[in-house]
Parts: C-alpha cells; sequence; structure tokens
C-alpha cells in the first residue's frame, strides 16, 4: 500500500473529534471539509485502537495491534487520512499508554495472564503484583460476598462465567468442584467491594475496570506501540497527544523512548501543571496540552476582590464546615486524607509493604524497628503533603518531596521519637539509602500513588465540596485563588512562547467540568457578588433551599452558567456532583433519599419557577458574558502554543461534566454566530501566517493608558497581529467605560481582521477599538507613514 504523504510536523490548530460507534473515521471524514475551511491544520481524534465494544471514548484499550473496528477499522483510518490529505490537514491521535481495560473476553493478553499465571509470555505487560493475594489476580466483579453468589457462577466451554463476565479456566481444572476450581485458577473473582483495599493490580486513578500497563518494559512498549509507530512511519497519522503519561512508572523513559521510535513527531501530554510548577525541561514533547493555559485564560476574566466577597457570601449562605466546603486548603487536605483511607487504600497498603521489607531487611541500623503502622503514617502524611501531581527522575526529589512537608508529617506522630519514620520514608523517596530494587519500587510507586491522589482528592472529590464560583474547580485550576493578574498571564505567554512555544492551549476539552463558554458565564459573578446574592434570597425565598446549601449554590451558578437547557443534563450533572463531593451520598454508598431529595429540589428550585430569577440575571448580563466568552476564544487562539478546538466550540457551546460534554455536534454549527466569525478569522490568520505564532515567533504585552487602562489586555504577535480583548467588562460599565483609554500600537496600519475596511495606527482609542465588539484581532497591513 502506498504511504499517504505526510502533513507539516507542527500544527498550527488542531481540532478535536471524539470518536465513537456513531460517529466513526466516516463520519470525522465527513467533517474534513468544513474543518479545512474553518482554518485548522490538523484533526486531533480520540484514540483509534480496538476498546471495549460500544465504549463511547476508547480509552479502554483491549487490542493495541488493531485499529478499532467500530469505528471503521484501518482502512476507516486510512481513508479518513487521505481526505483529510485532500484538504491539507493532518491528524493528531490520541493514545494511552497507562492502562488497558480489564475485560477479559476482550482482551486477549489479559486473558492468556489470566489463564497461564505468571508464566504466560504478557504476564510482564501487566503491573500486577503477584506476591499477594495468594499469588492470584483478584477480580472485583462480584455482586455480594462469593458465599451469597456462588450459585451464580458456572464453569463451562473451558471457561468461568458469572452473568456478562467470561473468565479463563486453567488447563486440567475443568472438571473440579465448583469451590475447588475456584481455589485453582490464577485469579479470584471477589465481591467487588474488596477492591478498595485487596487490588493487587495497578488501576487508573481508583478505576478497577481499567489495569495498569508496563510500558517501562522495551517489550511492552515494542508491542504496544507497534501499530500507532507504524502507522505514523508511513504518514497515516502526524502527530500524538499523550494520555496520563503520570500513571507511568517512568515518565521520563516513556517519553524519550517514544520520541526517538517517532522520529520526534510533534507530541503533546497530558500533564496538570500546578501553578508552580513548569514541565521538566527534559522531556523531549513540544509541550503540555493546554490546562496549564486553560487556569490564565479563566483567571484574568475574575476579579479577585469579588471572587473573595462571593466567598464570604457562598458561606453565609452555605455554612459549610472549615474542612468540608468552607476553605479551600483545609477541605483538599481532608479529601486527601478520605482518598487514601478509602479509595486508594489498597495502593496504600502495597506502598507500605515495600517500605516495611526495605527496611526490614537493610544491613543500615537506621532503618530498623519501623512498625508498618508507623511506616504508613508516615508515607500518608508525605502524599497529603505533595503540591504537585508527583516527582519525576528528572527533577530533584527534594523539592518535591519537601523538608517542609516532612516538618509537618512529623506532628502527626504523638511520640516524637516515633516520628523519625518519616525521616526515613524520605530518605528512602530521595534514594538516600540505596537503589536496589525494592528501593526503586518504593519511589516508582509513591510517585504513581501521589499522581491518583491528587487527581482523585482535587478534581473528582475536592471541586466538587468547595464551591464558592464554580468556573474555577476546572482542571489544573486553583479554586482558592481563582483570579491571574494581567502581568501574570503576560509572563505566562512570555515563558511558554520561550521554552515551549509548540505546546497545546485548550479551554474546553472532553475532561472539563464545564466549557470556555459556561466558565466564562460564571466568571461575571465575581463582578457582582451581591447581586448574585440576592438573586439567590429572590430564587430561595419561597424554601427552595435544597437538602444541604452548598449543593443548592452550587446548582444554582449550574443552570446561570449552563443557561436555558433540557432539565435532564443539570439533574445528571448535579446527581454526579453529589456523589463525586462524597458528603451525603457517594458512587459506592449511594444515599437513594438524599439523591431523591435532591432531584426533587432541582426539578422545583433551578429547574422550576424560581429559577427564572437566576435566568432573569444571566439575561442581564449577557453583554457581560458575550464580552467574556469572546475574550476567552481570542486568547486561546492567538497566545502562544497551539490551539486544540474542541468539537463545537467554535460557536457558542455550554455544556457540562462528562458525558453531557461528549454530546454529538452537528458540522458545521447551525449558528456559529459571532464567535464562530471570531474563531474563523483567528485560525484562518494562524494558517496563513503561521511563522507569526510558530516557534520563532514572539510575544509581547501591550499596555493601554488611560482610565480604564486595567480593563484591556492587549499583546502583539511577532510584531504583526494584535490581540485585544476586554476583561471585567461590567466593573468597566460601572465606572464609566474606556473614556479616554488609548491603546498605543507598534509601528504600522492595522486592519481589523474581521472587519478589513477598519484600520487603526498609532495610539488608538480602545473605545474605537471595541466599537463593534469587546474584542479586536488586527494584522499589520503596512508601515506608518514617517513625515
Amino acid at each position: 500500500m502506498t504511504p499517504e504523504r505526510s502533513a507539516p510536523g507542527v500544527p498550527t490548530a488542531t481540532y478535536r473529534l471524539q470518536l465513537q460507534p456513531a460517529f466513526p473515521f466516516a463520519a470525522a471524514a465527513a467533517a474534513v471539509p468544513y474543518l479545512a475551511s474553518l482554518g485548522v491544520s490538523h484533526v486531533h481524534l480520540s484514540p483509534v485502537l480496538e476498546a471495549v465494544p460500544g465504549s463511547l471514548h476508547g480509552y479502554d484499550v483491549v487490542d493495541h495491534a488493531r485499529v478499532r473496528e467500530e469505528l471503521g477499522g484501518e482502512e476507516g483510518l486510512r481513508a479518513l487520512a487521505r481526505t483529510a490529505r485532500e484538504h491539507g490537514l493532518g491528524l493528531v491521535v490520541d493514545i494511552v499508554p497507562n492502562h488497558m481495560a480489564m475485560s477479559p473476553r476482550h482482551n486477549r493478553a489479559l486473558w492468556e495472564v489470566l489463564r497461564d499465571g505468571p508464566q504466560s509470555p504478557y504476564a510482564r505487560w501487566f503491573d500486577i503484583d503477584w506476591e499477594a493475594q495468594g499469588g492470584q489476580v483478584l477480580l472485583p466483579v462480584l455482586g455480594a460476598p462469593l458465599g451469597e453468589v456462588i450459585g451464580e457462577l458456572r464453569a463451562e466451554d473451558g471457561e468461568l462465567r458469572y452473568w456478562d463476565h467470561a473468565f479463563p479456566l486453567r488447563e486440567g481444572t475443568e472438571d473440579l468442584p465448583l469451590p475447588q476450581l475456584l481455589d485453582a485458577q490464577w485469579y479470584r473473582p471477589v465481591w467487588w467491594r474488596l477492591a478498595r483495599t485487596e487490588l493487587n493490580y495497578r488501576r487508573f486513578f481508583s478505576i478497577s475496570e481499567l489495569i495498569g500497563v508496563r510500558v517501562e518494559d522495551p517489550e511492552v512498549f515494542e508491542a504496544t506501540h507497534a501499530t500507532i509507530l507504524r502507522l505514523l512511519h508511513e504518514g497515516v497519522i502526524d502527530g500524538l497527544r499523550v494520555d496520563h503519561p503520570d500513571g507511568l512508572a517512568d515518565p521520563d523513559g516513556y517519553l524519550r523512548r517514544l520520541h526517538e521510535a517517532s522520529g520526534g513527531r510533534w507530541t503533546v501530554v497530558e500533564k496538570i501543571l500546578a501553578d508552580h510548577e513548569h514541565l521538566p525541561p527534559s522531556w523531549p514533547v513540544a509541550g503540555t496540552t493546554g490546562y496549564d493555559a486553560l487556569r490564565r485564560v479563566d483567571g484574568v476574566f475574575a476579579d479577585p476582590a469579588g471572587a473573595g466577597e462571593l466567598t464570604g457570601l457562598y458561606r453565609r449562605f452555605a455554612a459549610p464546615q472549615t474542612d468540608r466546603g468552607g476553605e479551600w486548603a483545609a477541605t483538599a487536605r481532608r479529601a486527601a486524607y478520605k482518598v487514601l483511607t478509602h479509595e486508594l487504600a489498597t495502593e496504600v497498603e502495597r506502598l507500605v509493604r515495600v517500605a516495611h521489607k526495605v527496611c526490614a531487611t537493610s544491613p543500615d541500623p537506621a532503618l530498623r524497628d519501623r512498625a508498618p503502622w508507623a511506616l504508613r503514617t508516615a508515607l500518608q502524611e508525605l502524599l497529603v503533603r505533595m503540591e504537585v501531581y508527583r516527582p519525576y527522575a528528572s527533577v530533584d526529589p527534594a523539592s518535591v518531596v519537601t523538608e517542609e512537608a516532612a516538618a509537618e508529617a512529623r506532628l502527626a506522630f504523638v511520640v516524637p521519637e516515633e516520628g523519625g519514620a518519616v525521616d526515613v520514608v524520605r530518605g528512602l523517596l530521595l534514594g538516600r539509602y540505596g537503589d536496589g530494587p525494592d528501593h526503586v519500587e518504593l519511589r516508582t510507586r509513591f510517585a504513581q500513588t501521589a499522581s491518583a491522589l491528587r487527581a482523585k482528592s482535587l478534581e473528582d472529590t475536592a471541586f466538587y465540596r468547595y464551591v464558592p464560583l464554580l468556573s474555577a474547580n476546572e482542571v489544573g485550576g486553583d479554586p482558592g485563588s481563582p483570579a491571574v493578574a494581567p502581568e501574570d498571564f503576560h509572563a505566562y505567554c512570555a515563558r511558554v512562547q520561550r521554552d515551549w512555544p509548540a505546546g497545546g492551549v485548550v479551554v474546553s476539552t472532553h475532561d472539563t467540568k464545564r466549557s470556555a463558554d459556561v466558565r466564562a458565564a460564571l466568571a461575571v459573578l465575581t463582578e457582582c457578588p451581591q447581586r448574585w446574592a440576592d438573586t439567590l434570597a429572590e430564587a430561595t425565598r419561597s424554601g427552595e433551599g435544597g437538602p444541604d446549601a452548598q449543593l443548592a449554590w452550587a446548582a444554582w451558578q449550574t443552570v446561570f452558567g449552563l443557561g436555558p437547557a433540557d432539565p435532564e443534563r443539570i439533574q445528571g450533572a448535579l446527581l454526579k456532583h453529589v456523589r463525586e463531593a462524597g458528603l451525603y451520598t457517594s458512587w459506592t454508598e449511594q444515599e437513594p433519599p438524599y439523591e431523591e431529595a435532591v432531584a426533587a429540589f432541582v426539578a422545583a428550585g433551578p429547574c422550576g419557577a424560581p429559577g427564572e430569577h437566576v435566568r432573569a440575571l444571566r439575561a442581564a448580563l449577557e453583554p457581560h458574558i458575550r464580552a467574556n466568552v469572546l475574550g476567552t476564544a481570542l486568547l486561546h487562539l492567538t497566545m502562544p502554543g497551539v490551539p486544540d478546538v474542541y468539537q463545537g466550540t467554535e460557536a457558542e457551546y455550554r455544556a457540562l461534566v462528562d458525558p453531557d460534554n461528549r454530546r454529538p455536534v452537528r458540522f458545521p454549527p447551525e449558528d456559529p454566530g459571532v464567535k464562530g466569525a471570531v474563531t474563523e478569522a483567528a485560525l484562518r490568520l494562524r494558517r496563513r501566517r503561521p511563522e507569526v505564532f510558530g516557534d520563532a515567533a514572539t510575544y509581547a504585552p501591550l499596555t493601554a493608558e488611560g482610565p480604564a487602562a486595567a480593563h484591556c489586555l492587549a499583546f502583539a504577535r511577532s510584531g504583526e497581529v494584535v490581540t485585544a480583548v476586554t476583561r471585567l467588562s461590567l466593573r468597566l460599565a460601572e465606572a464609566g467605560g474606556w473614556r479616554e483609554t488609548m491603546l498605543p500600537l507598534p509601528p504600522g496600519r492595522w486592519a481589523d481582521a474581521l472587519a478589513p475596511e477598519r484600520e487603526f495606527t498609532g495610539h488608538a482609542r480602545v473605545a474605537d477599538l471595541f466599537a463593534e465588539l469587546p474584542v479586536a484581532l488586527l494584522e499589520r497591513v503596512g508601515e506608518a507613514e514617517r513625515g
């Protein structure tokens, strides 16, 4: 087969499509002409390898050797690639190195491991602790303890079956009585609740249906990447997005191996960075997928003073306990303890076993006499104090597992001398006591557990408990400090242009809890906190207070941000909200009376007549919401990095947490509106003039002058393109508008990309610049006249 021609290496902009059986490769190919006209350079595809049948996302891979048949198979992918090339587009594909589906019926490699045990050639693929559970892989699939459901298991045709589950039988065990047959297998089906404490394989976070893969093993890397790499080298695909590298044993080594094997193709990694954290400079990637950019874009549209006032009003309205939603740091810390002792209890136990083994067998007296309970306490206290997702081999571990954290951790011990366990554990993590296999395993497991802890405790727990401003509760965000000063935004952009100019930039993704347009609306509340509180007072006057006030505050904000929508969407998102929060119900300990009360409140309150008060406020604030929506879109598309446009977001797009944000979209949108025009203008400009935005481009802040200067955020790219947006437009209107505020432009004549007949030079009046829209995108069309 003739290899397809490869597209240019670094995208100017990508467009993310969510593939699923109802939207296969053929549907993506049908959208290509529209996407090409929009101005992107590459189509960004969700995972394309064989997944669990019916999967709506593709992250549950079952076979790395095959392109997913439900999407059209490899021929369908090649046809999509040819169509893309015909329209000048390339393909970027999402890959999932960390895990596979725990679905033996569909996962052939896993099936053989369960049949043949650690002697299987596939045993090295999976991160299984064969020393635990008597050498059997624990399978948490039973609906109740074994004794209650043993009659529902049956052995036939060489398989053990339990409802829709099927497992292989070890050779020679088919004719054994069922109890003995179960004991004779390389696995043990158990009550699903045992997964929390007894599991002996690494999972994706706390999802037992996804089993960790050992891509640090060169043979496993080759086997699981061969098809993707072949498609890269044959020119079918052009770039990669790496899902969740933080789950890997050795992200540094993996990325080096991937870079070499791919020939240095454009690759971005889904790495969540804390505010003060930088991507390891040694990583051979283009950059992150862009959640660090999302945090800065959202932040410049939040009023810091108003956000603080809003938090105070929330505390009065909801009266949350300090560590259960009242104060961010305390809430995050309590959530971390809860996750460690519940969802990640089995991961902590494995850490304790390894640490105790190292200490008990060490020739160094300094490690001896450390009880498992003390090591557990030390590990937990250090884990909850991690301020980044995990340590890396290429970053000084002492800067991650800090002495300050250790000093706090020692205070958890009543007897100070027992607090020495903290110093022992920290020393082991810093490599001060050797590099034997168990020492390496401890460091590796600690790092993997740390990343799972931070994701589960922050994004999946604390974000649903601390809710004064929902727009701040986003992946990579800092709910305790939602606002970003313009000078900090500019400093971030300058650093990205210098260090990672081809990294990703996102504002909406398949994982964002609220789309950018919903968050843009919510940010306006920081400009009118008292008005929001007064509106809620009106809305709740009839007694629609909800089963708990924290949920009520979040529910009212949800309908404000989303605007008019099908009540079922709101109900679904808020049910997920209360289960993730875990304060009164959860996914595993559901409380039907509470959940029924939540549903009744949402129907009668936010989705009922009282909701009209909130909808009226949104209507009154619509011009300011529009300013934030357009400003967010333009910053996203013109700041340093490669913007990724999530499907449908070129037009106004209001979505809540998944699965709401993975609903099908239309190509092209029915009414792209002004946002569509802004998006298209920016994307086409990027495609036409890639040098203005690429590796060798420059970024220069532009500072407005005059009474409303703080409300104009502007910058120049390579002296050829100027972006200017309005921030805090409600505060601006209340202060009297732009008046004589001016924006000094770089030399030359500047044409409006949306209305080329409008030109500006020198010091432009900001009121004129924003006469038509609250944003402006200017392109230099000539030198200024000299005289």
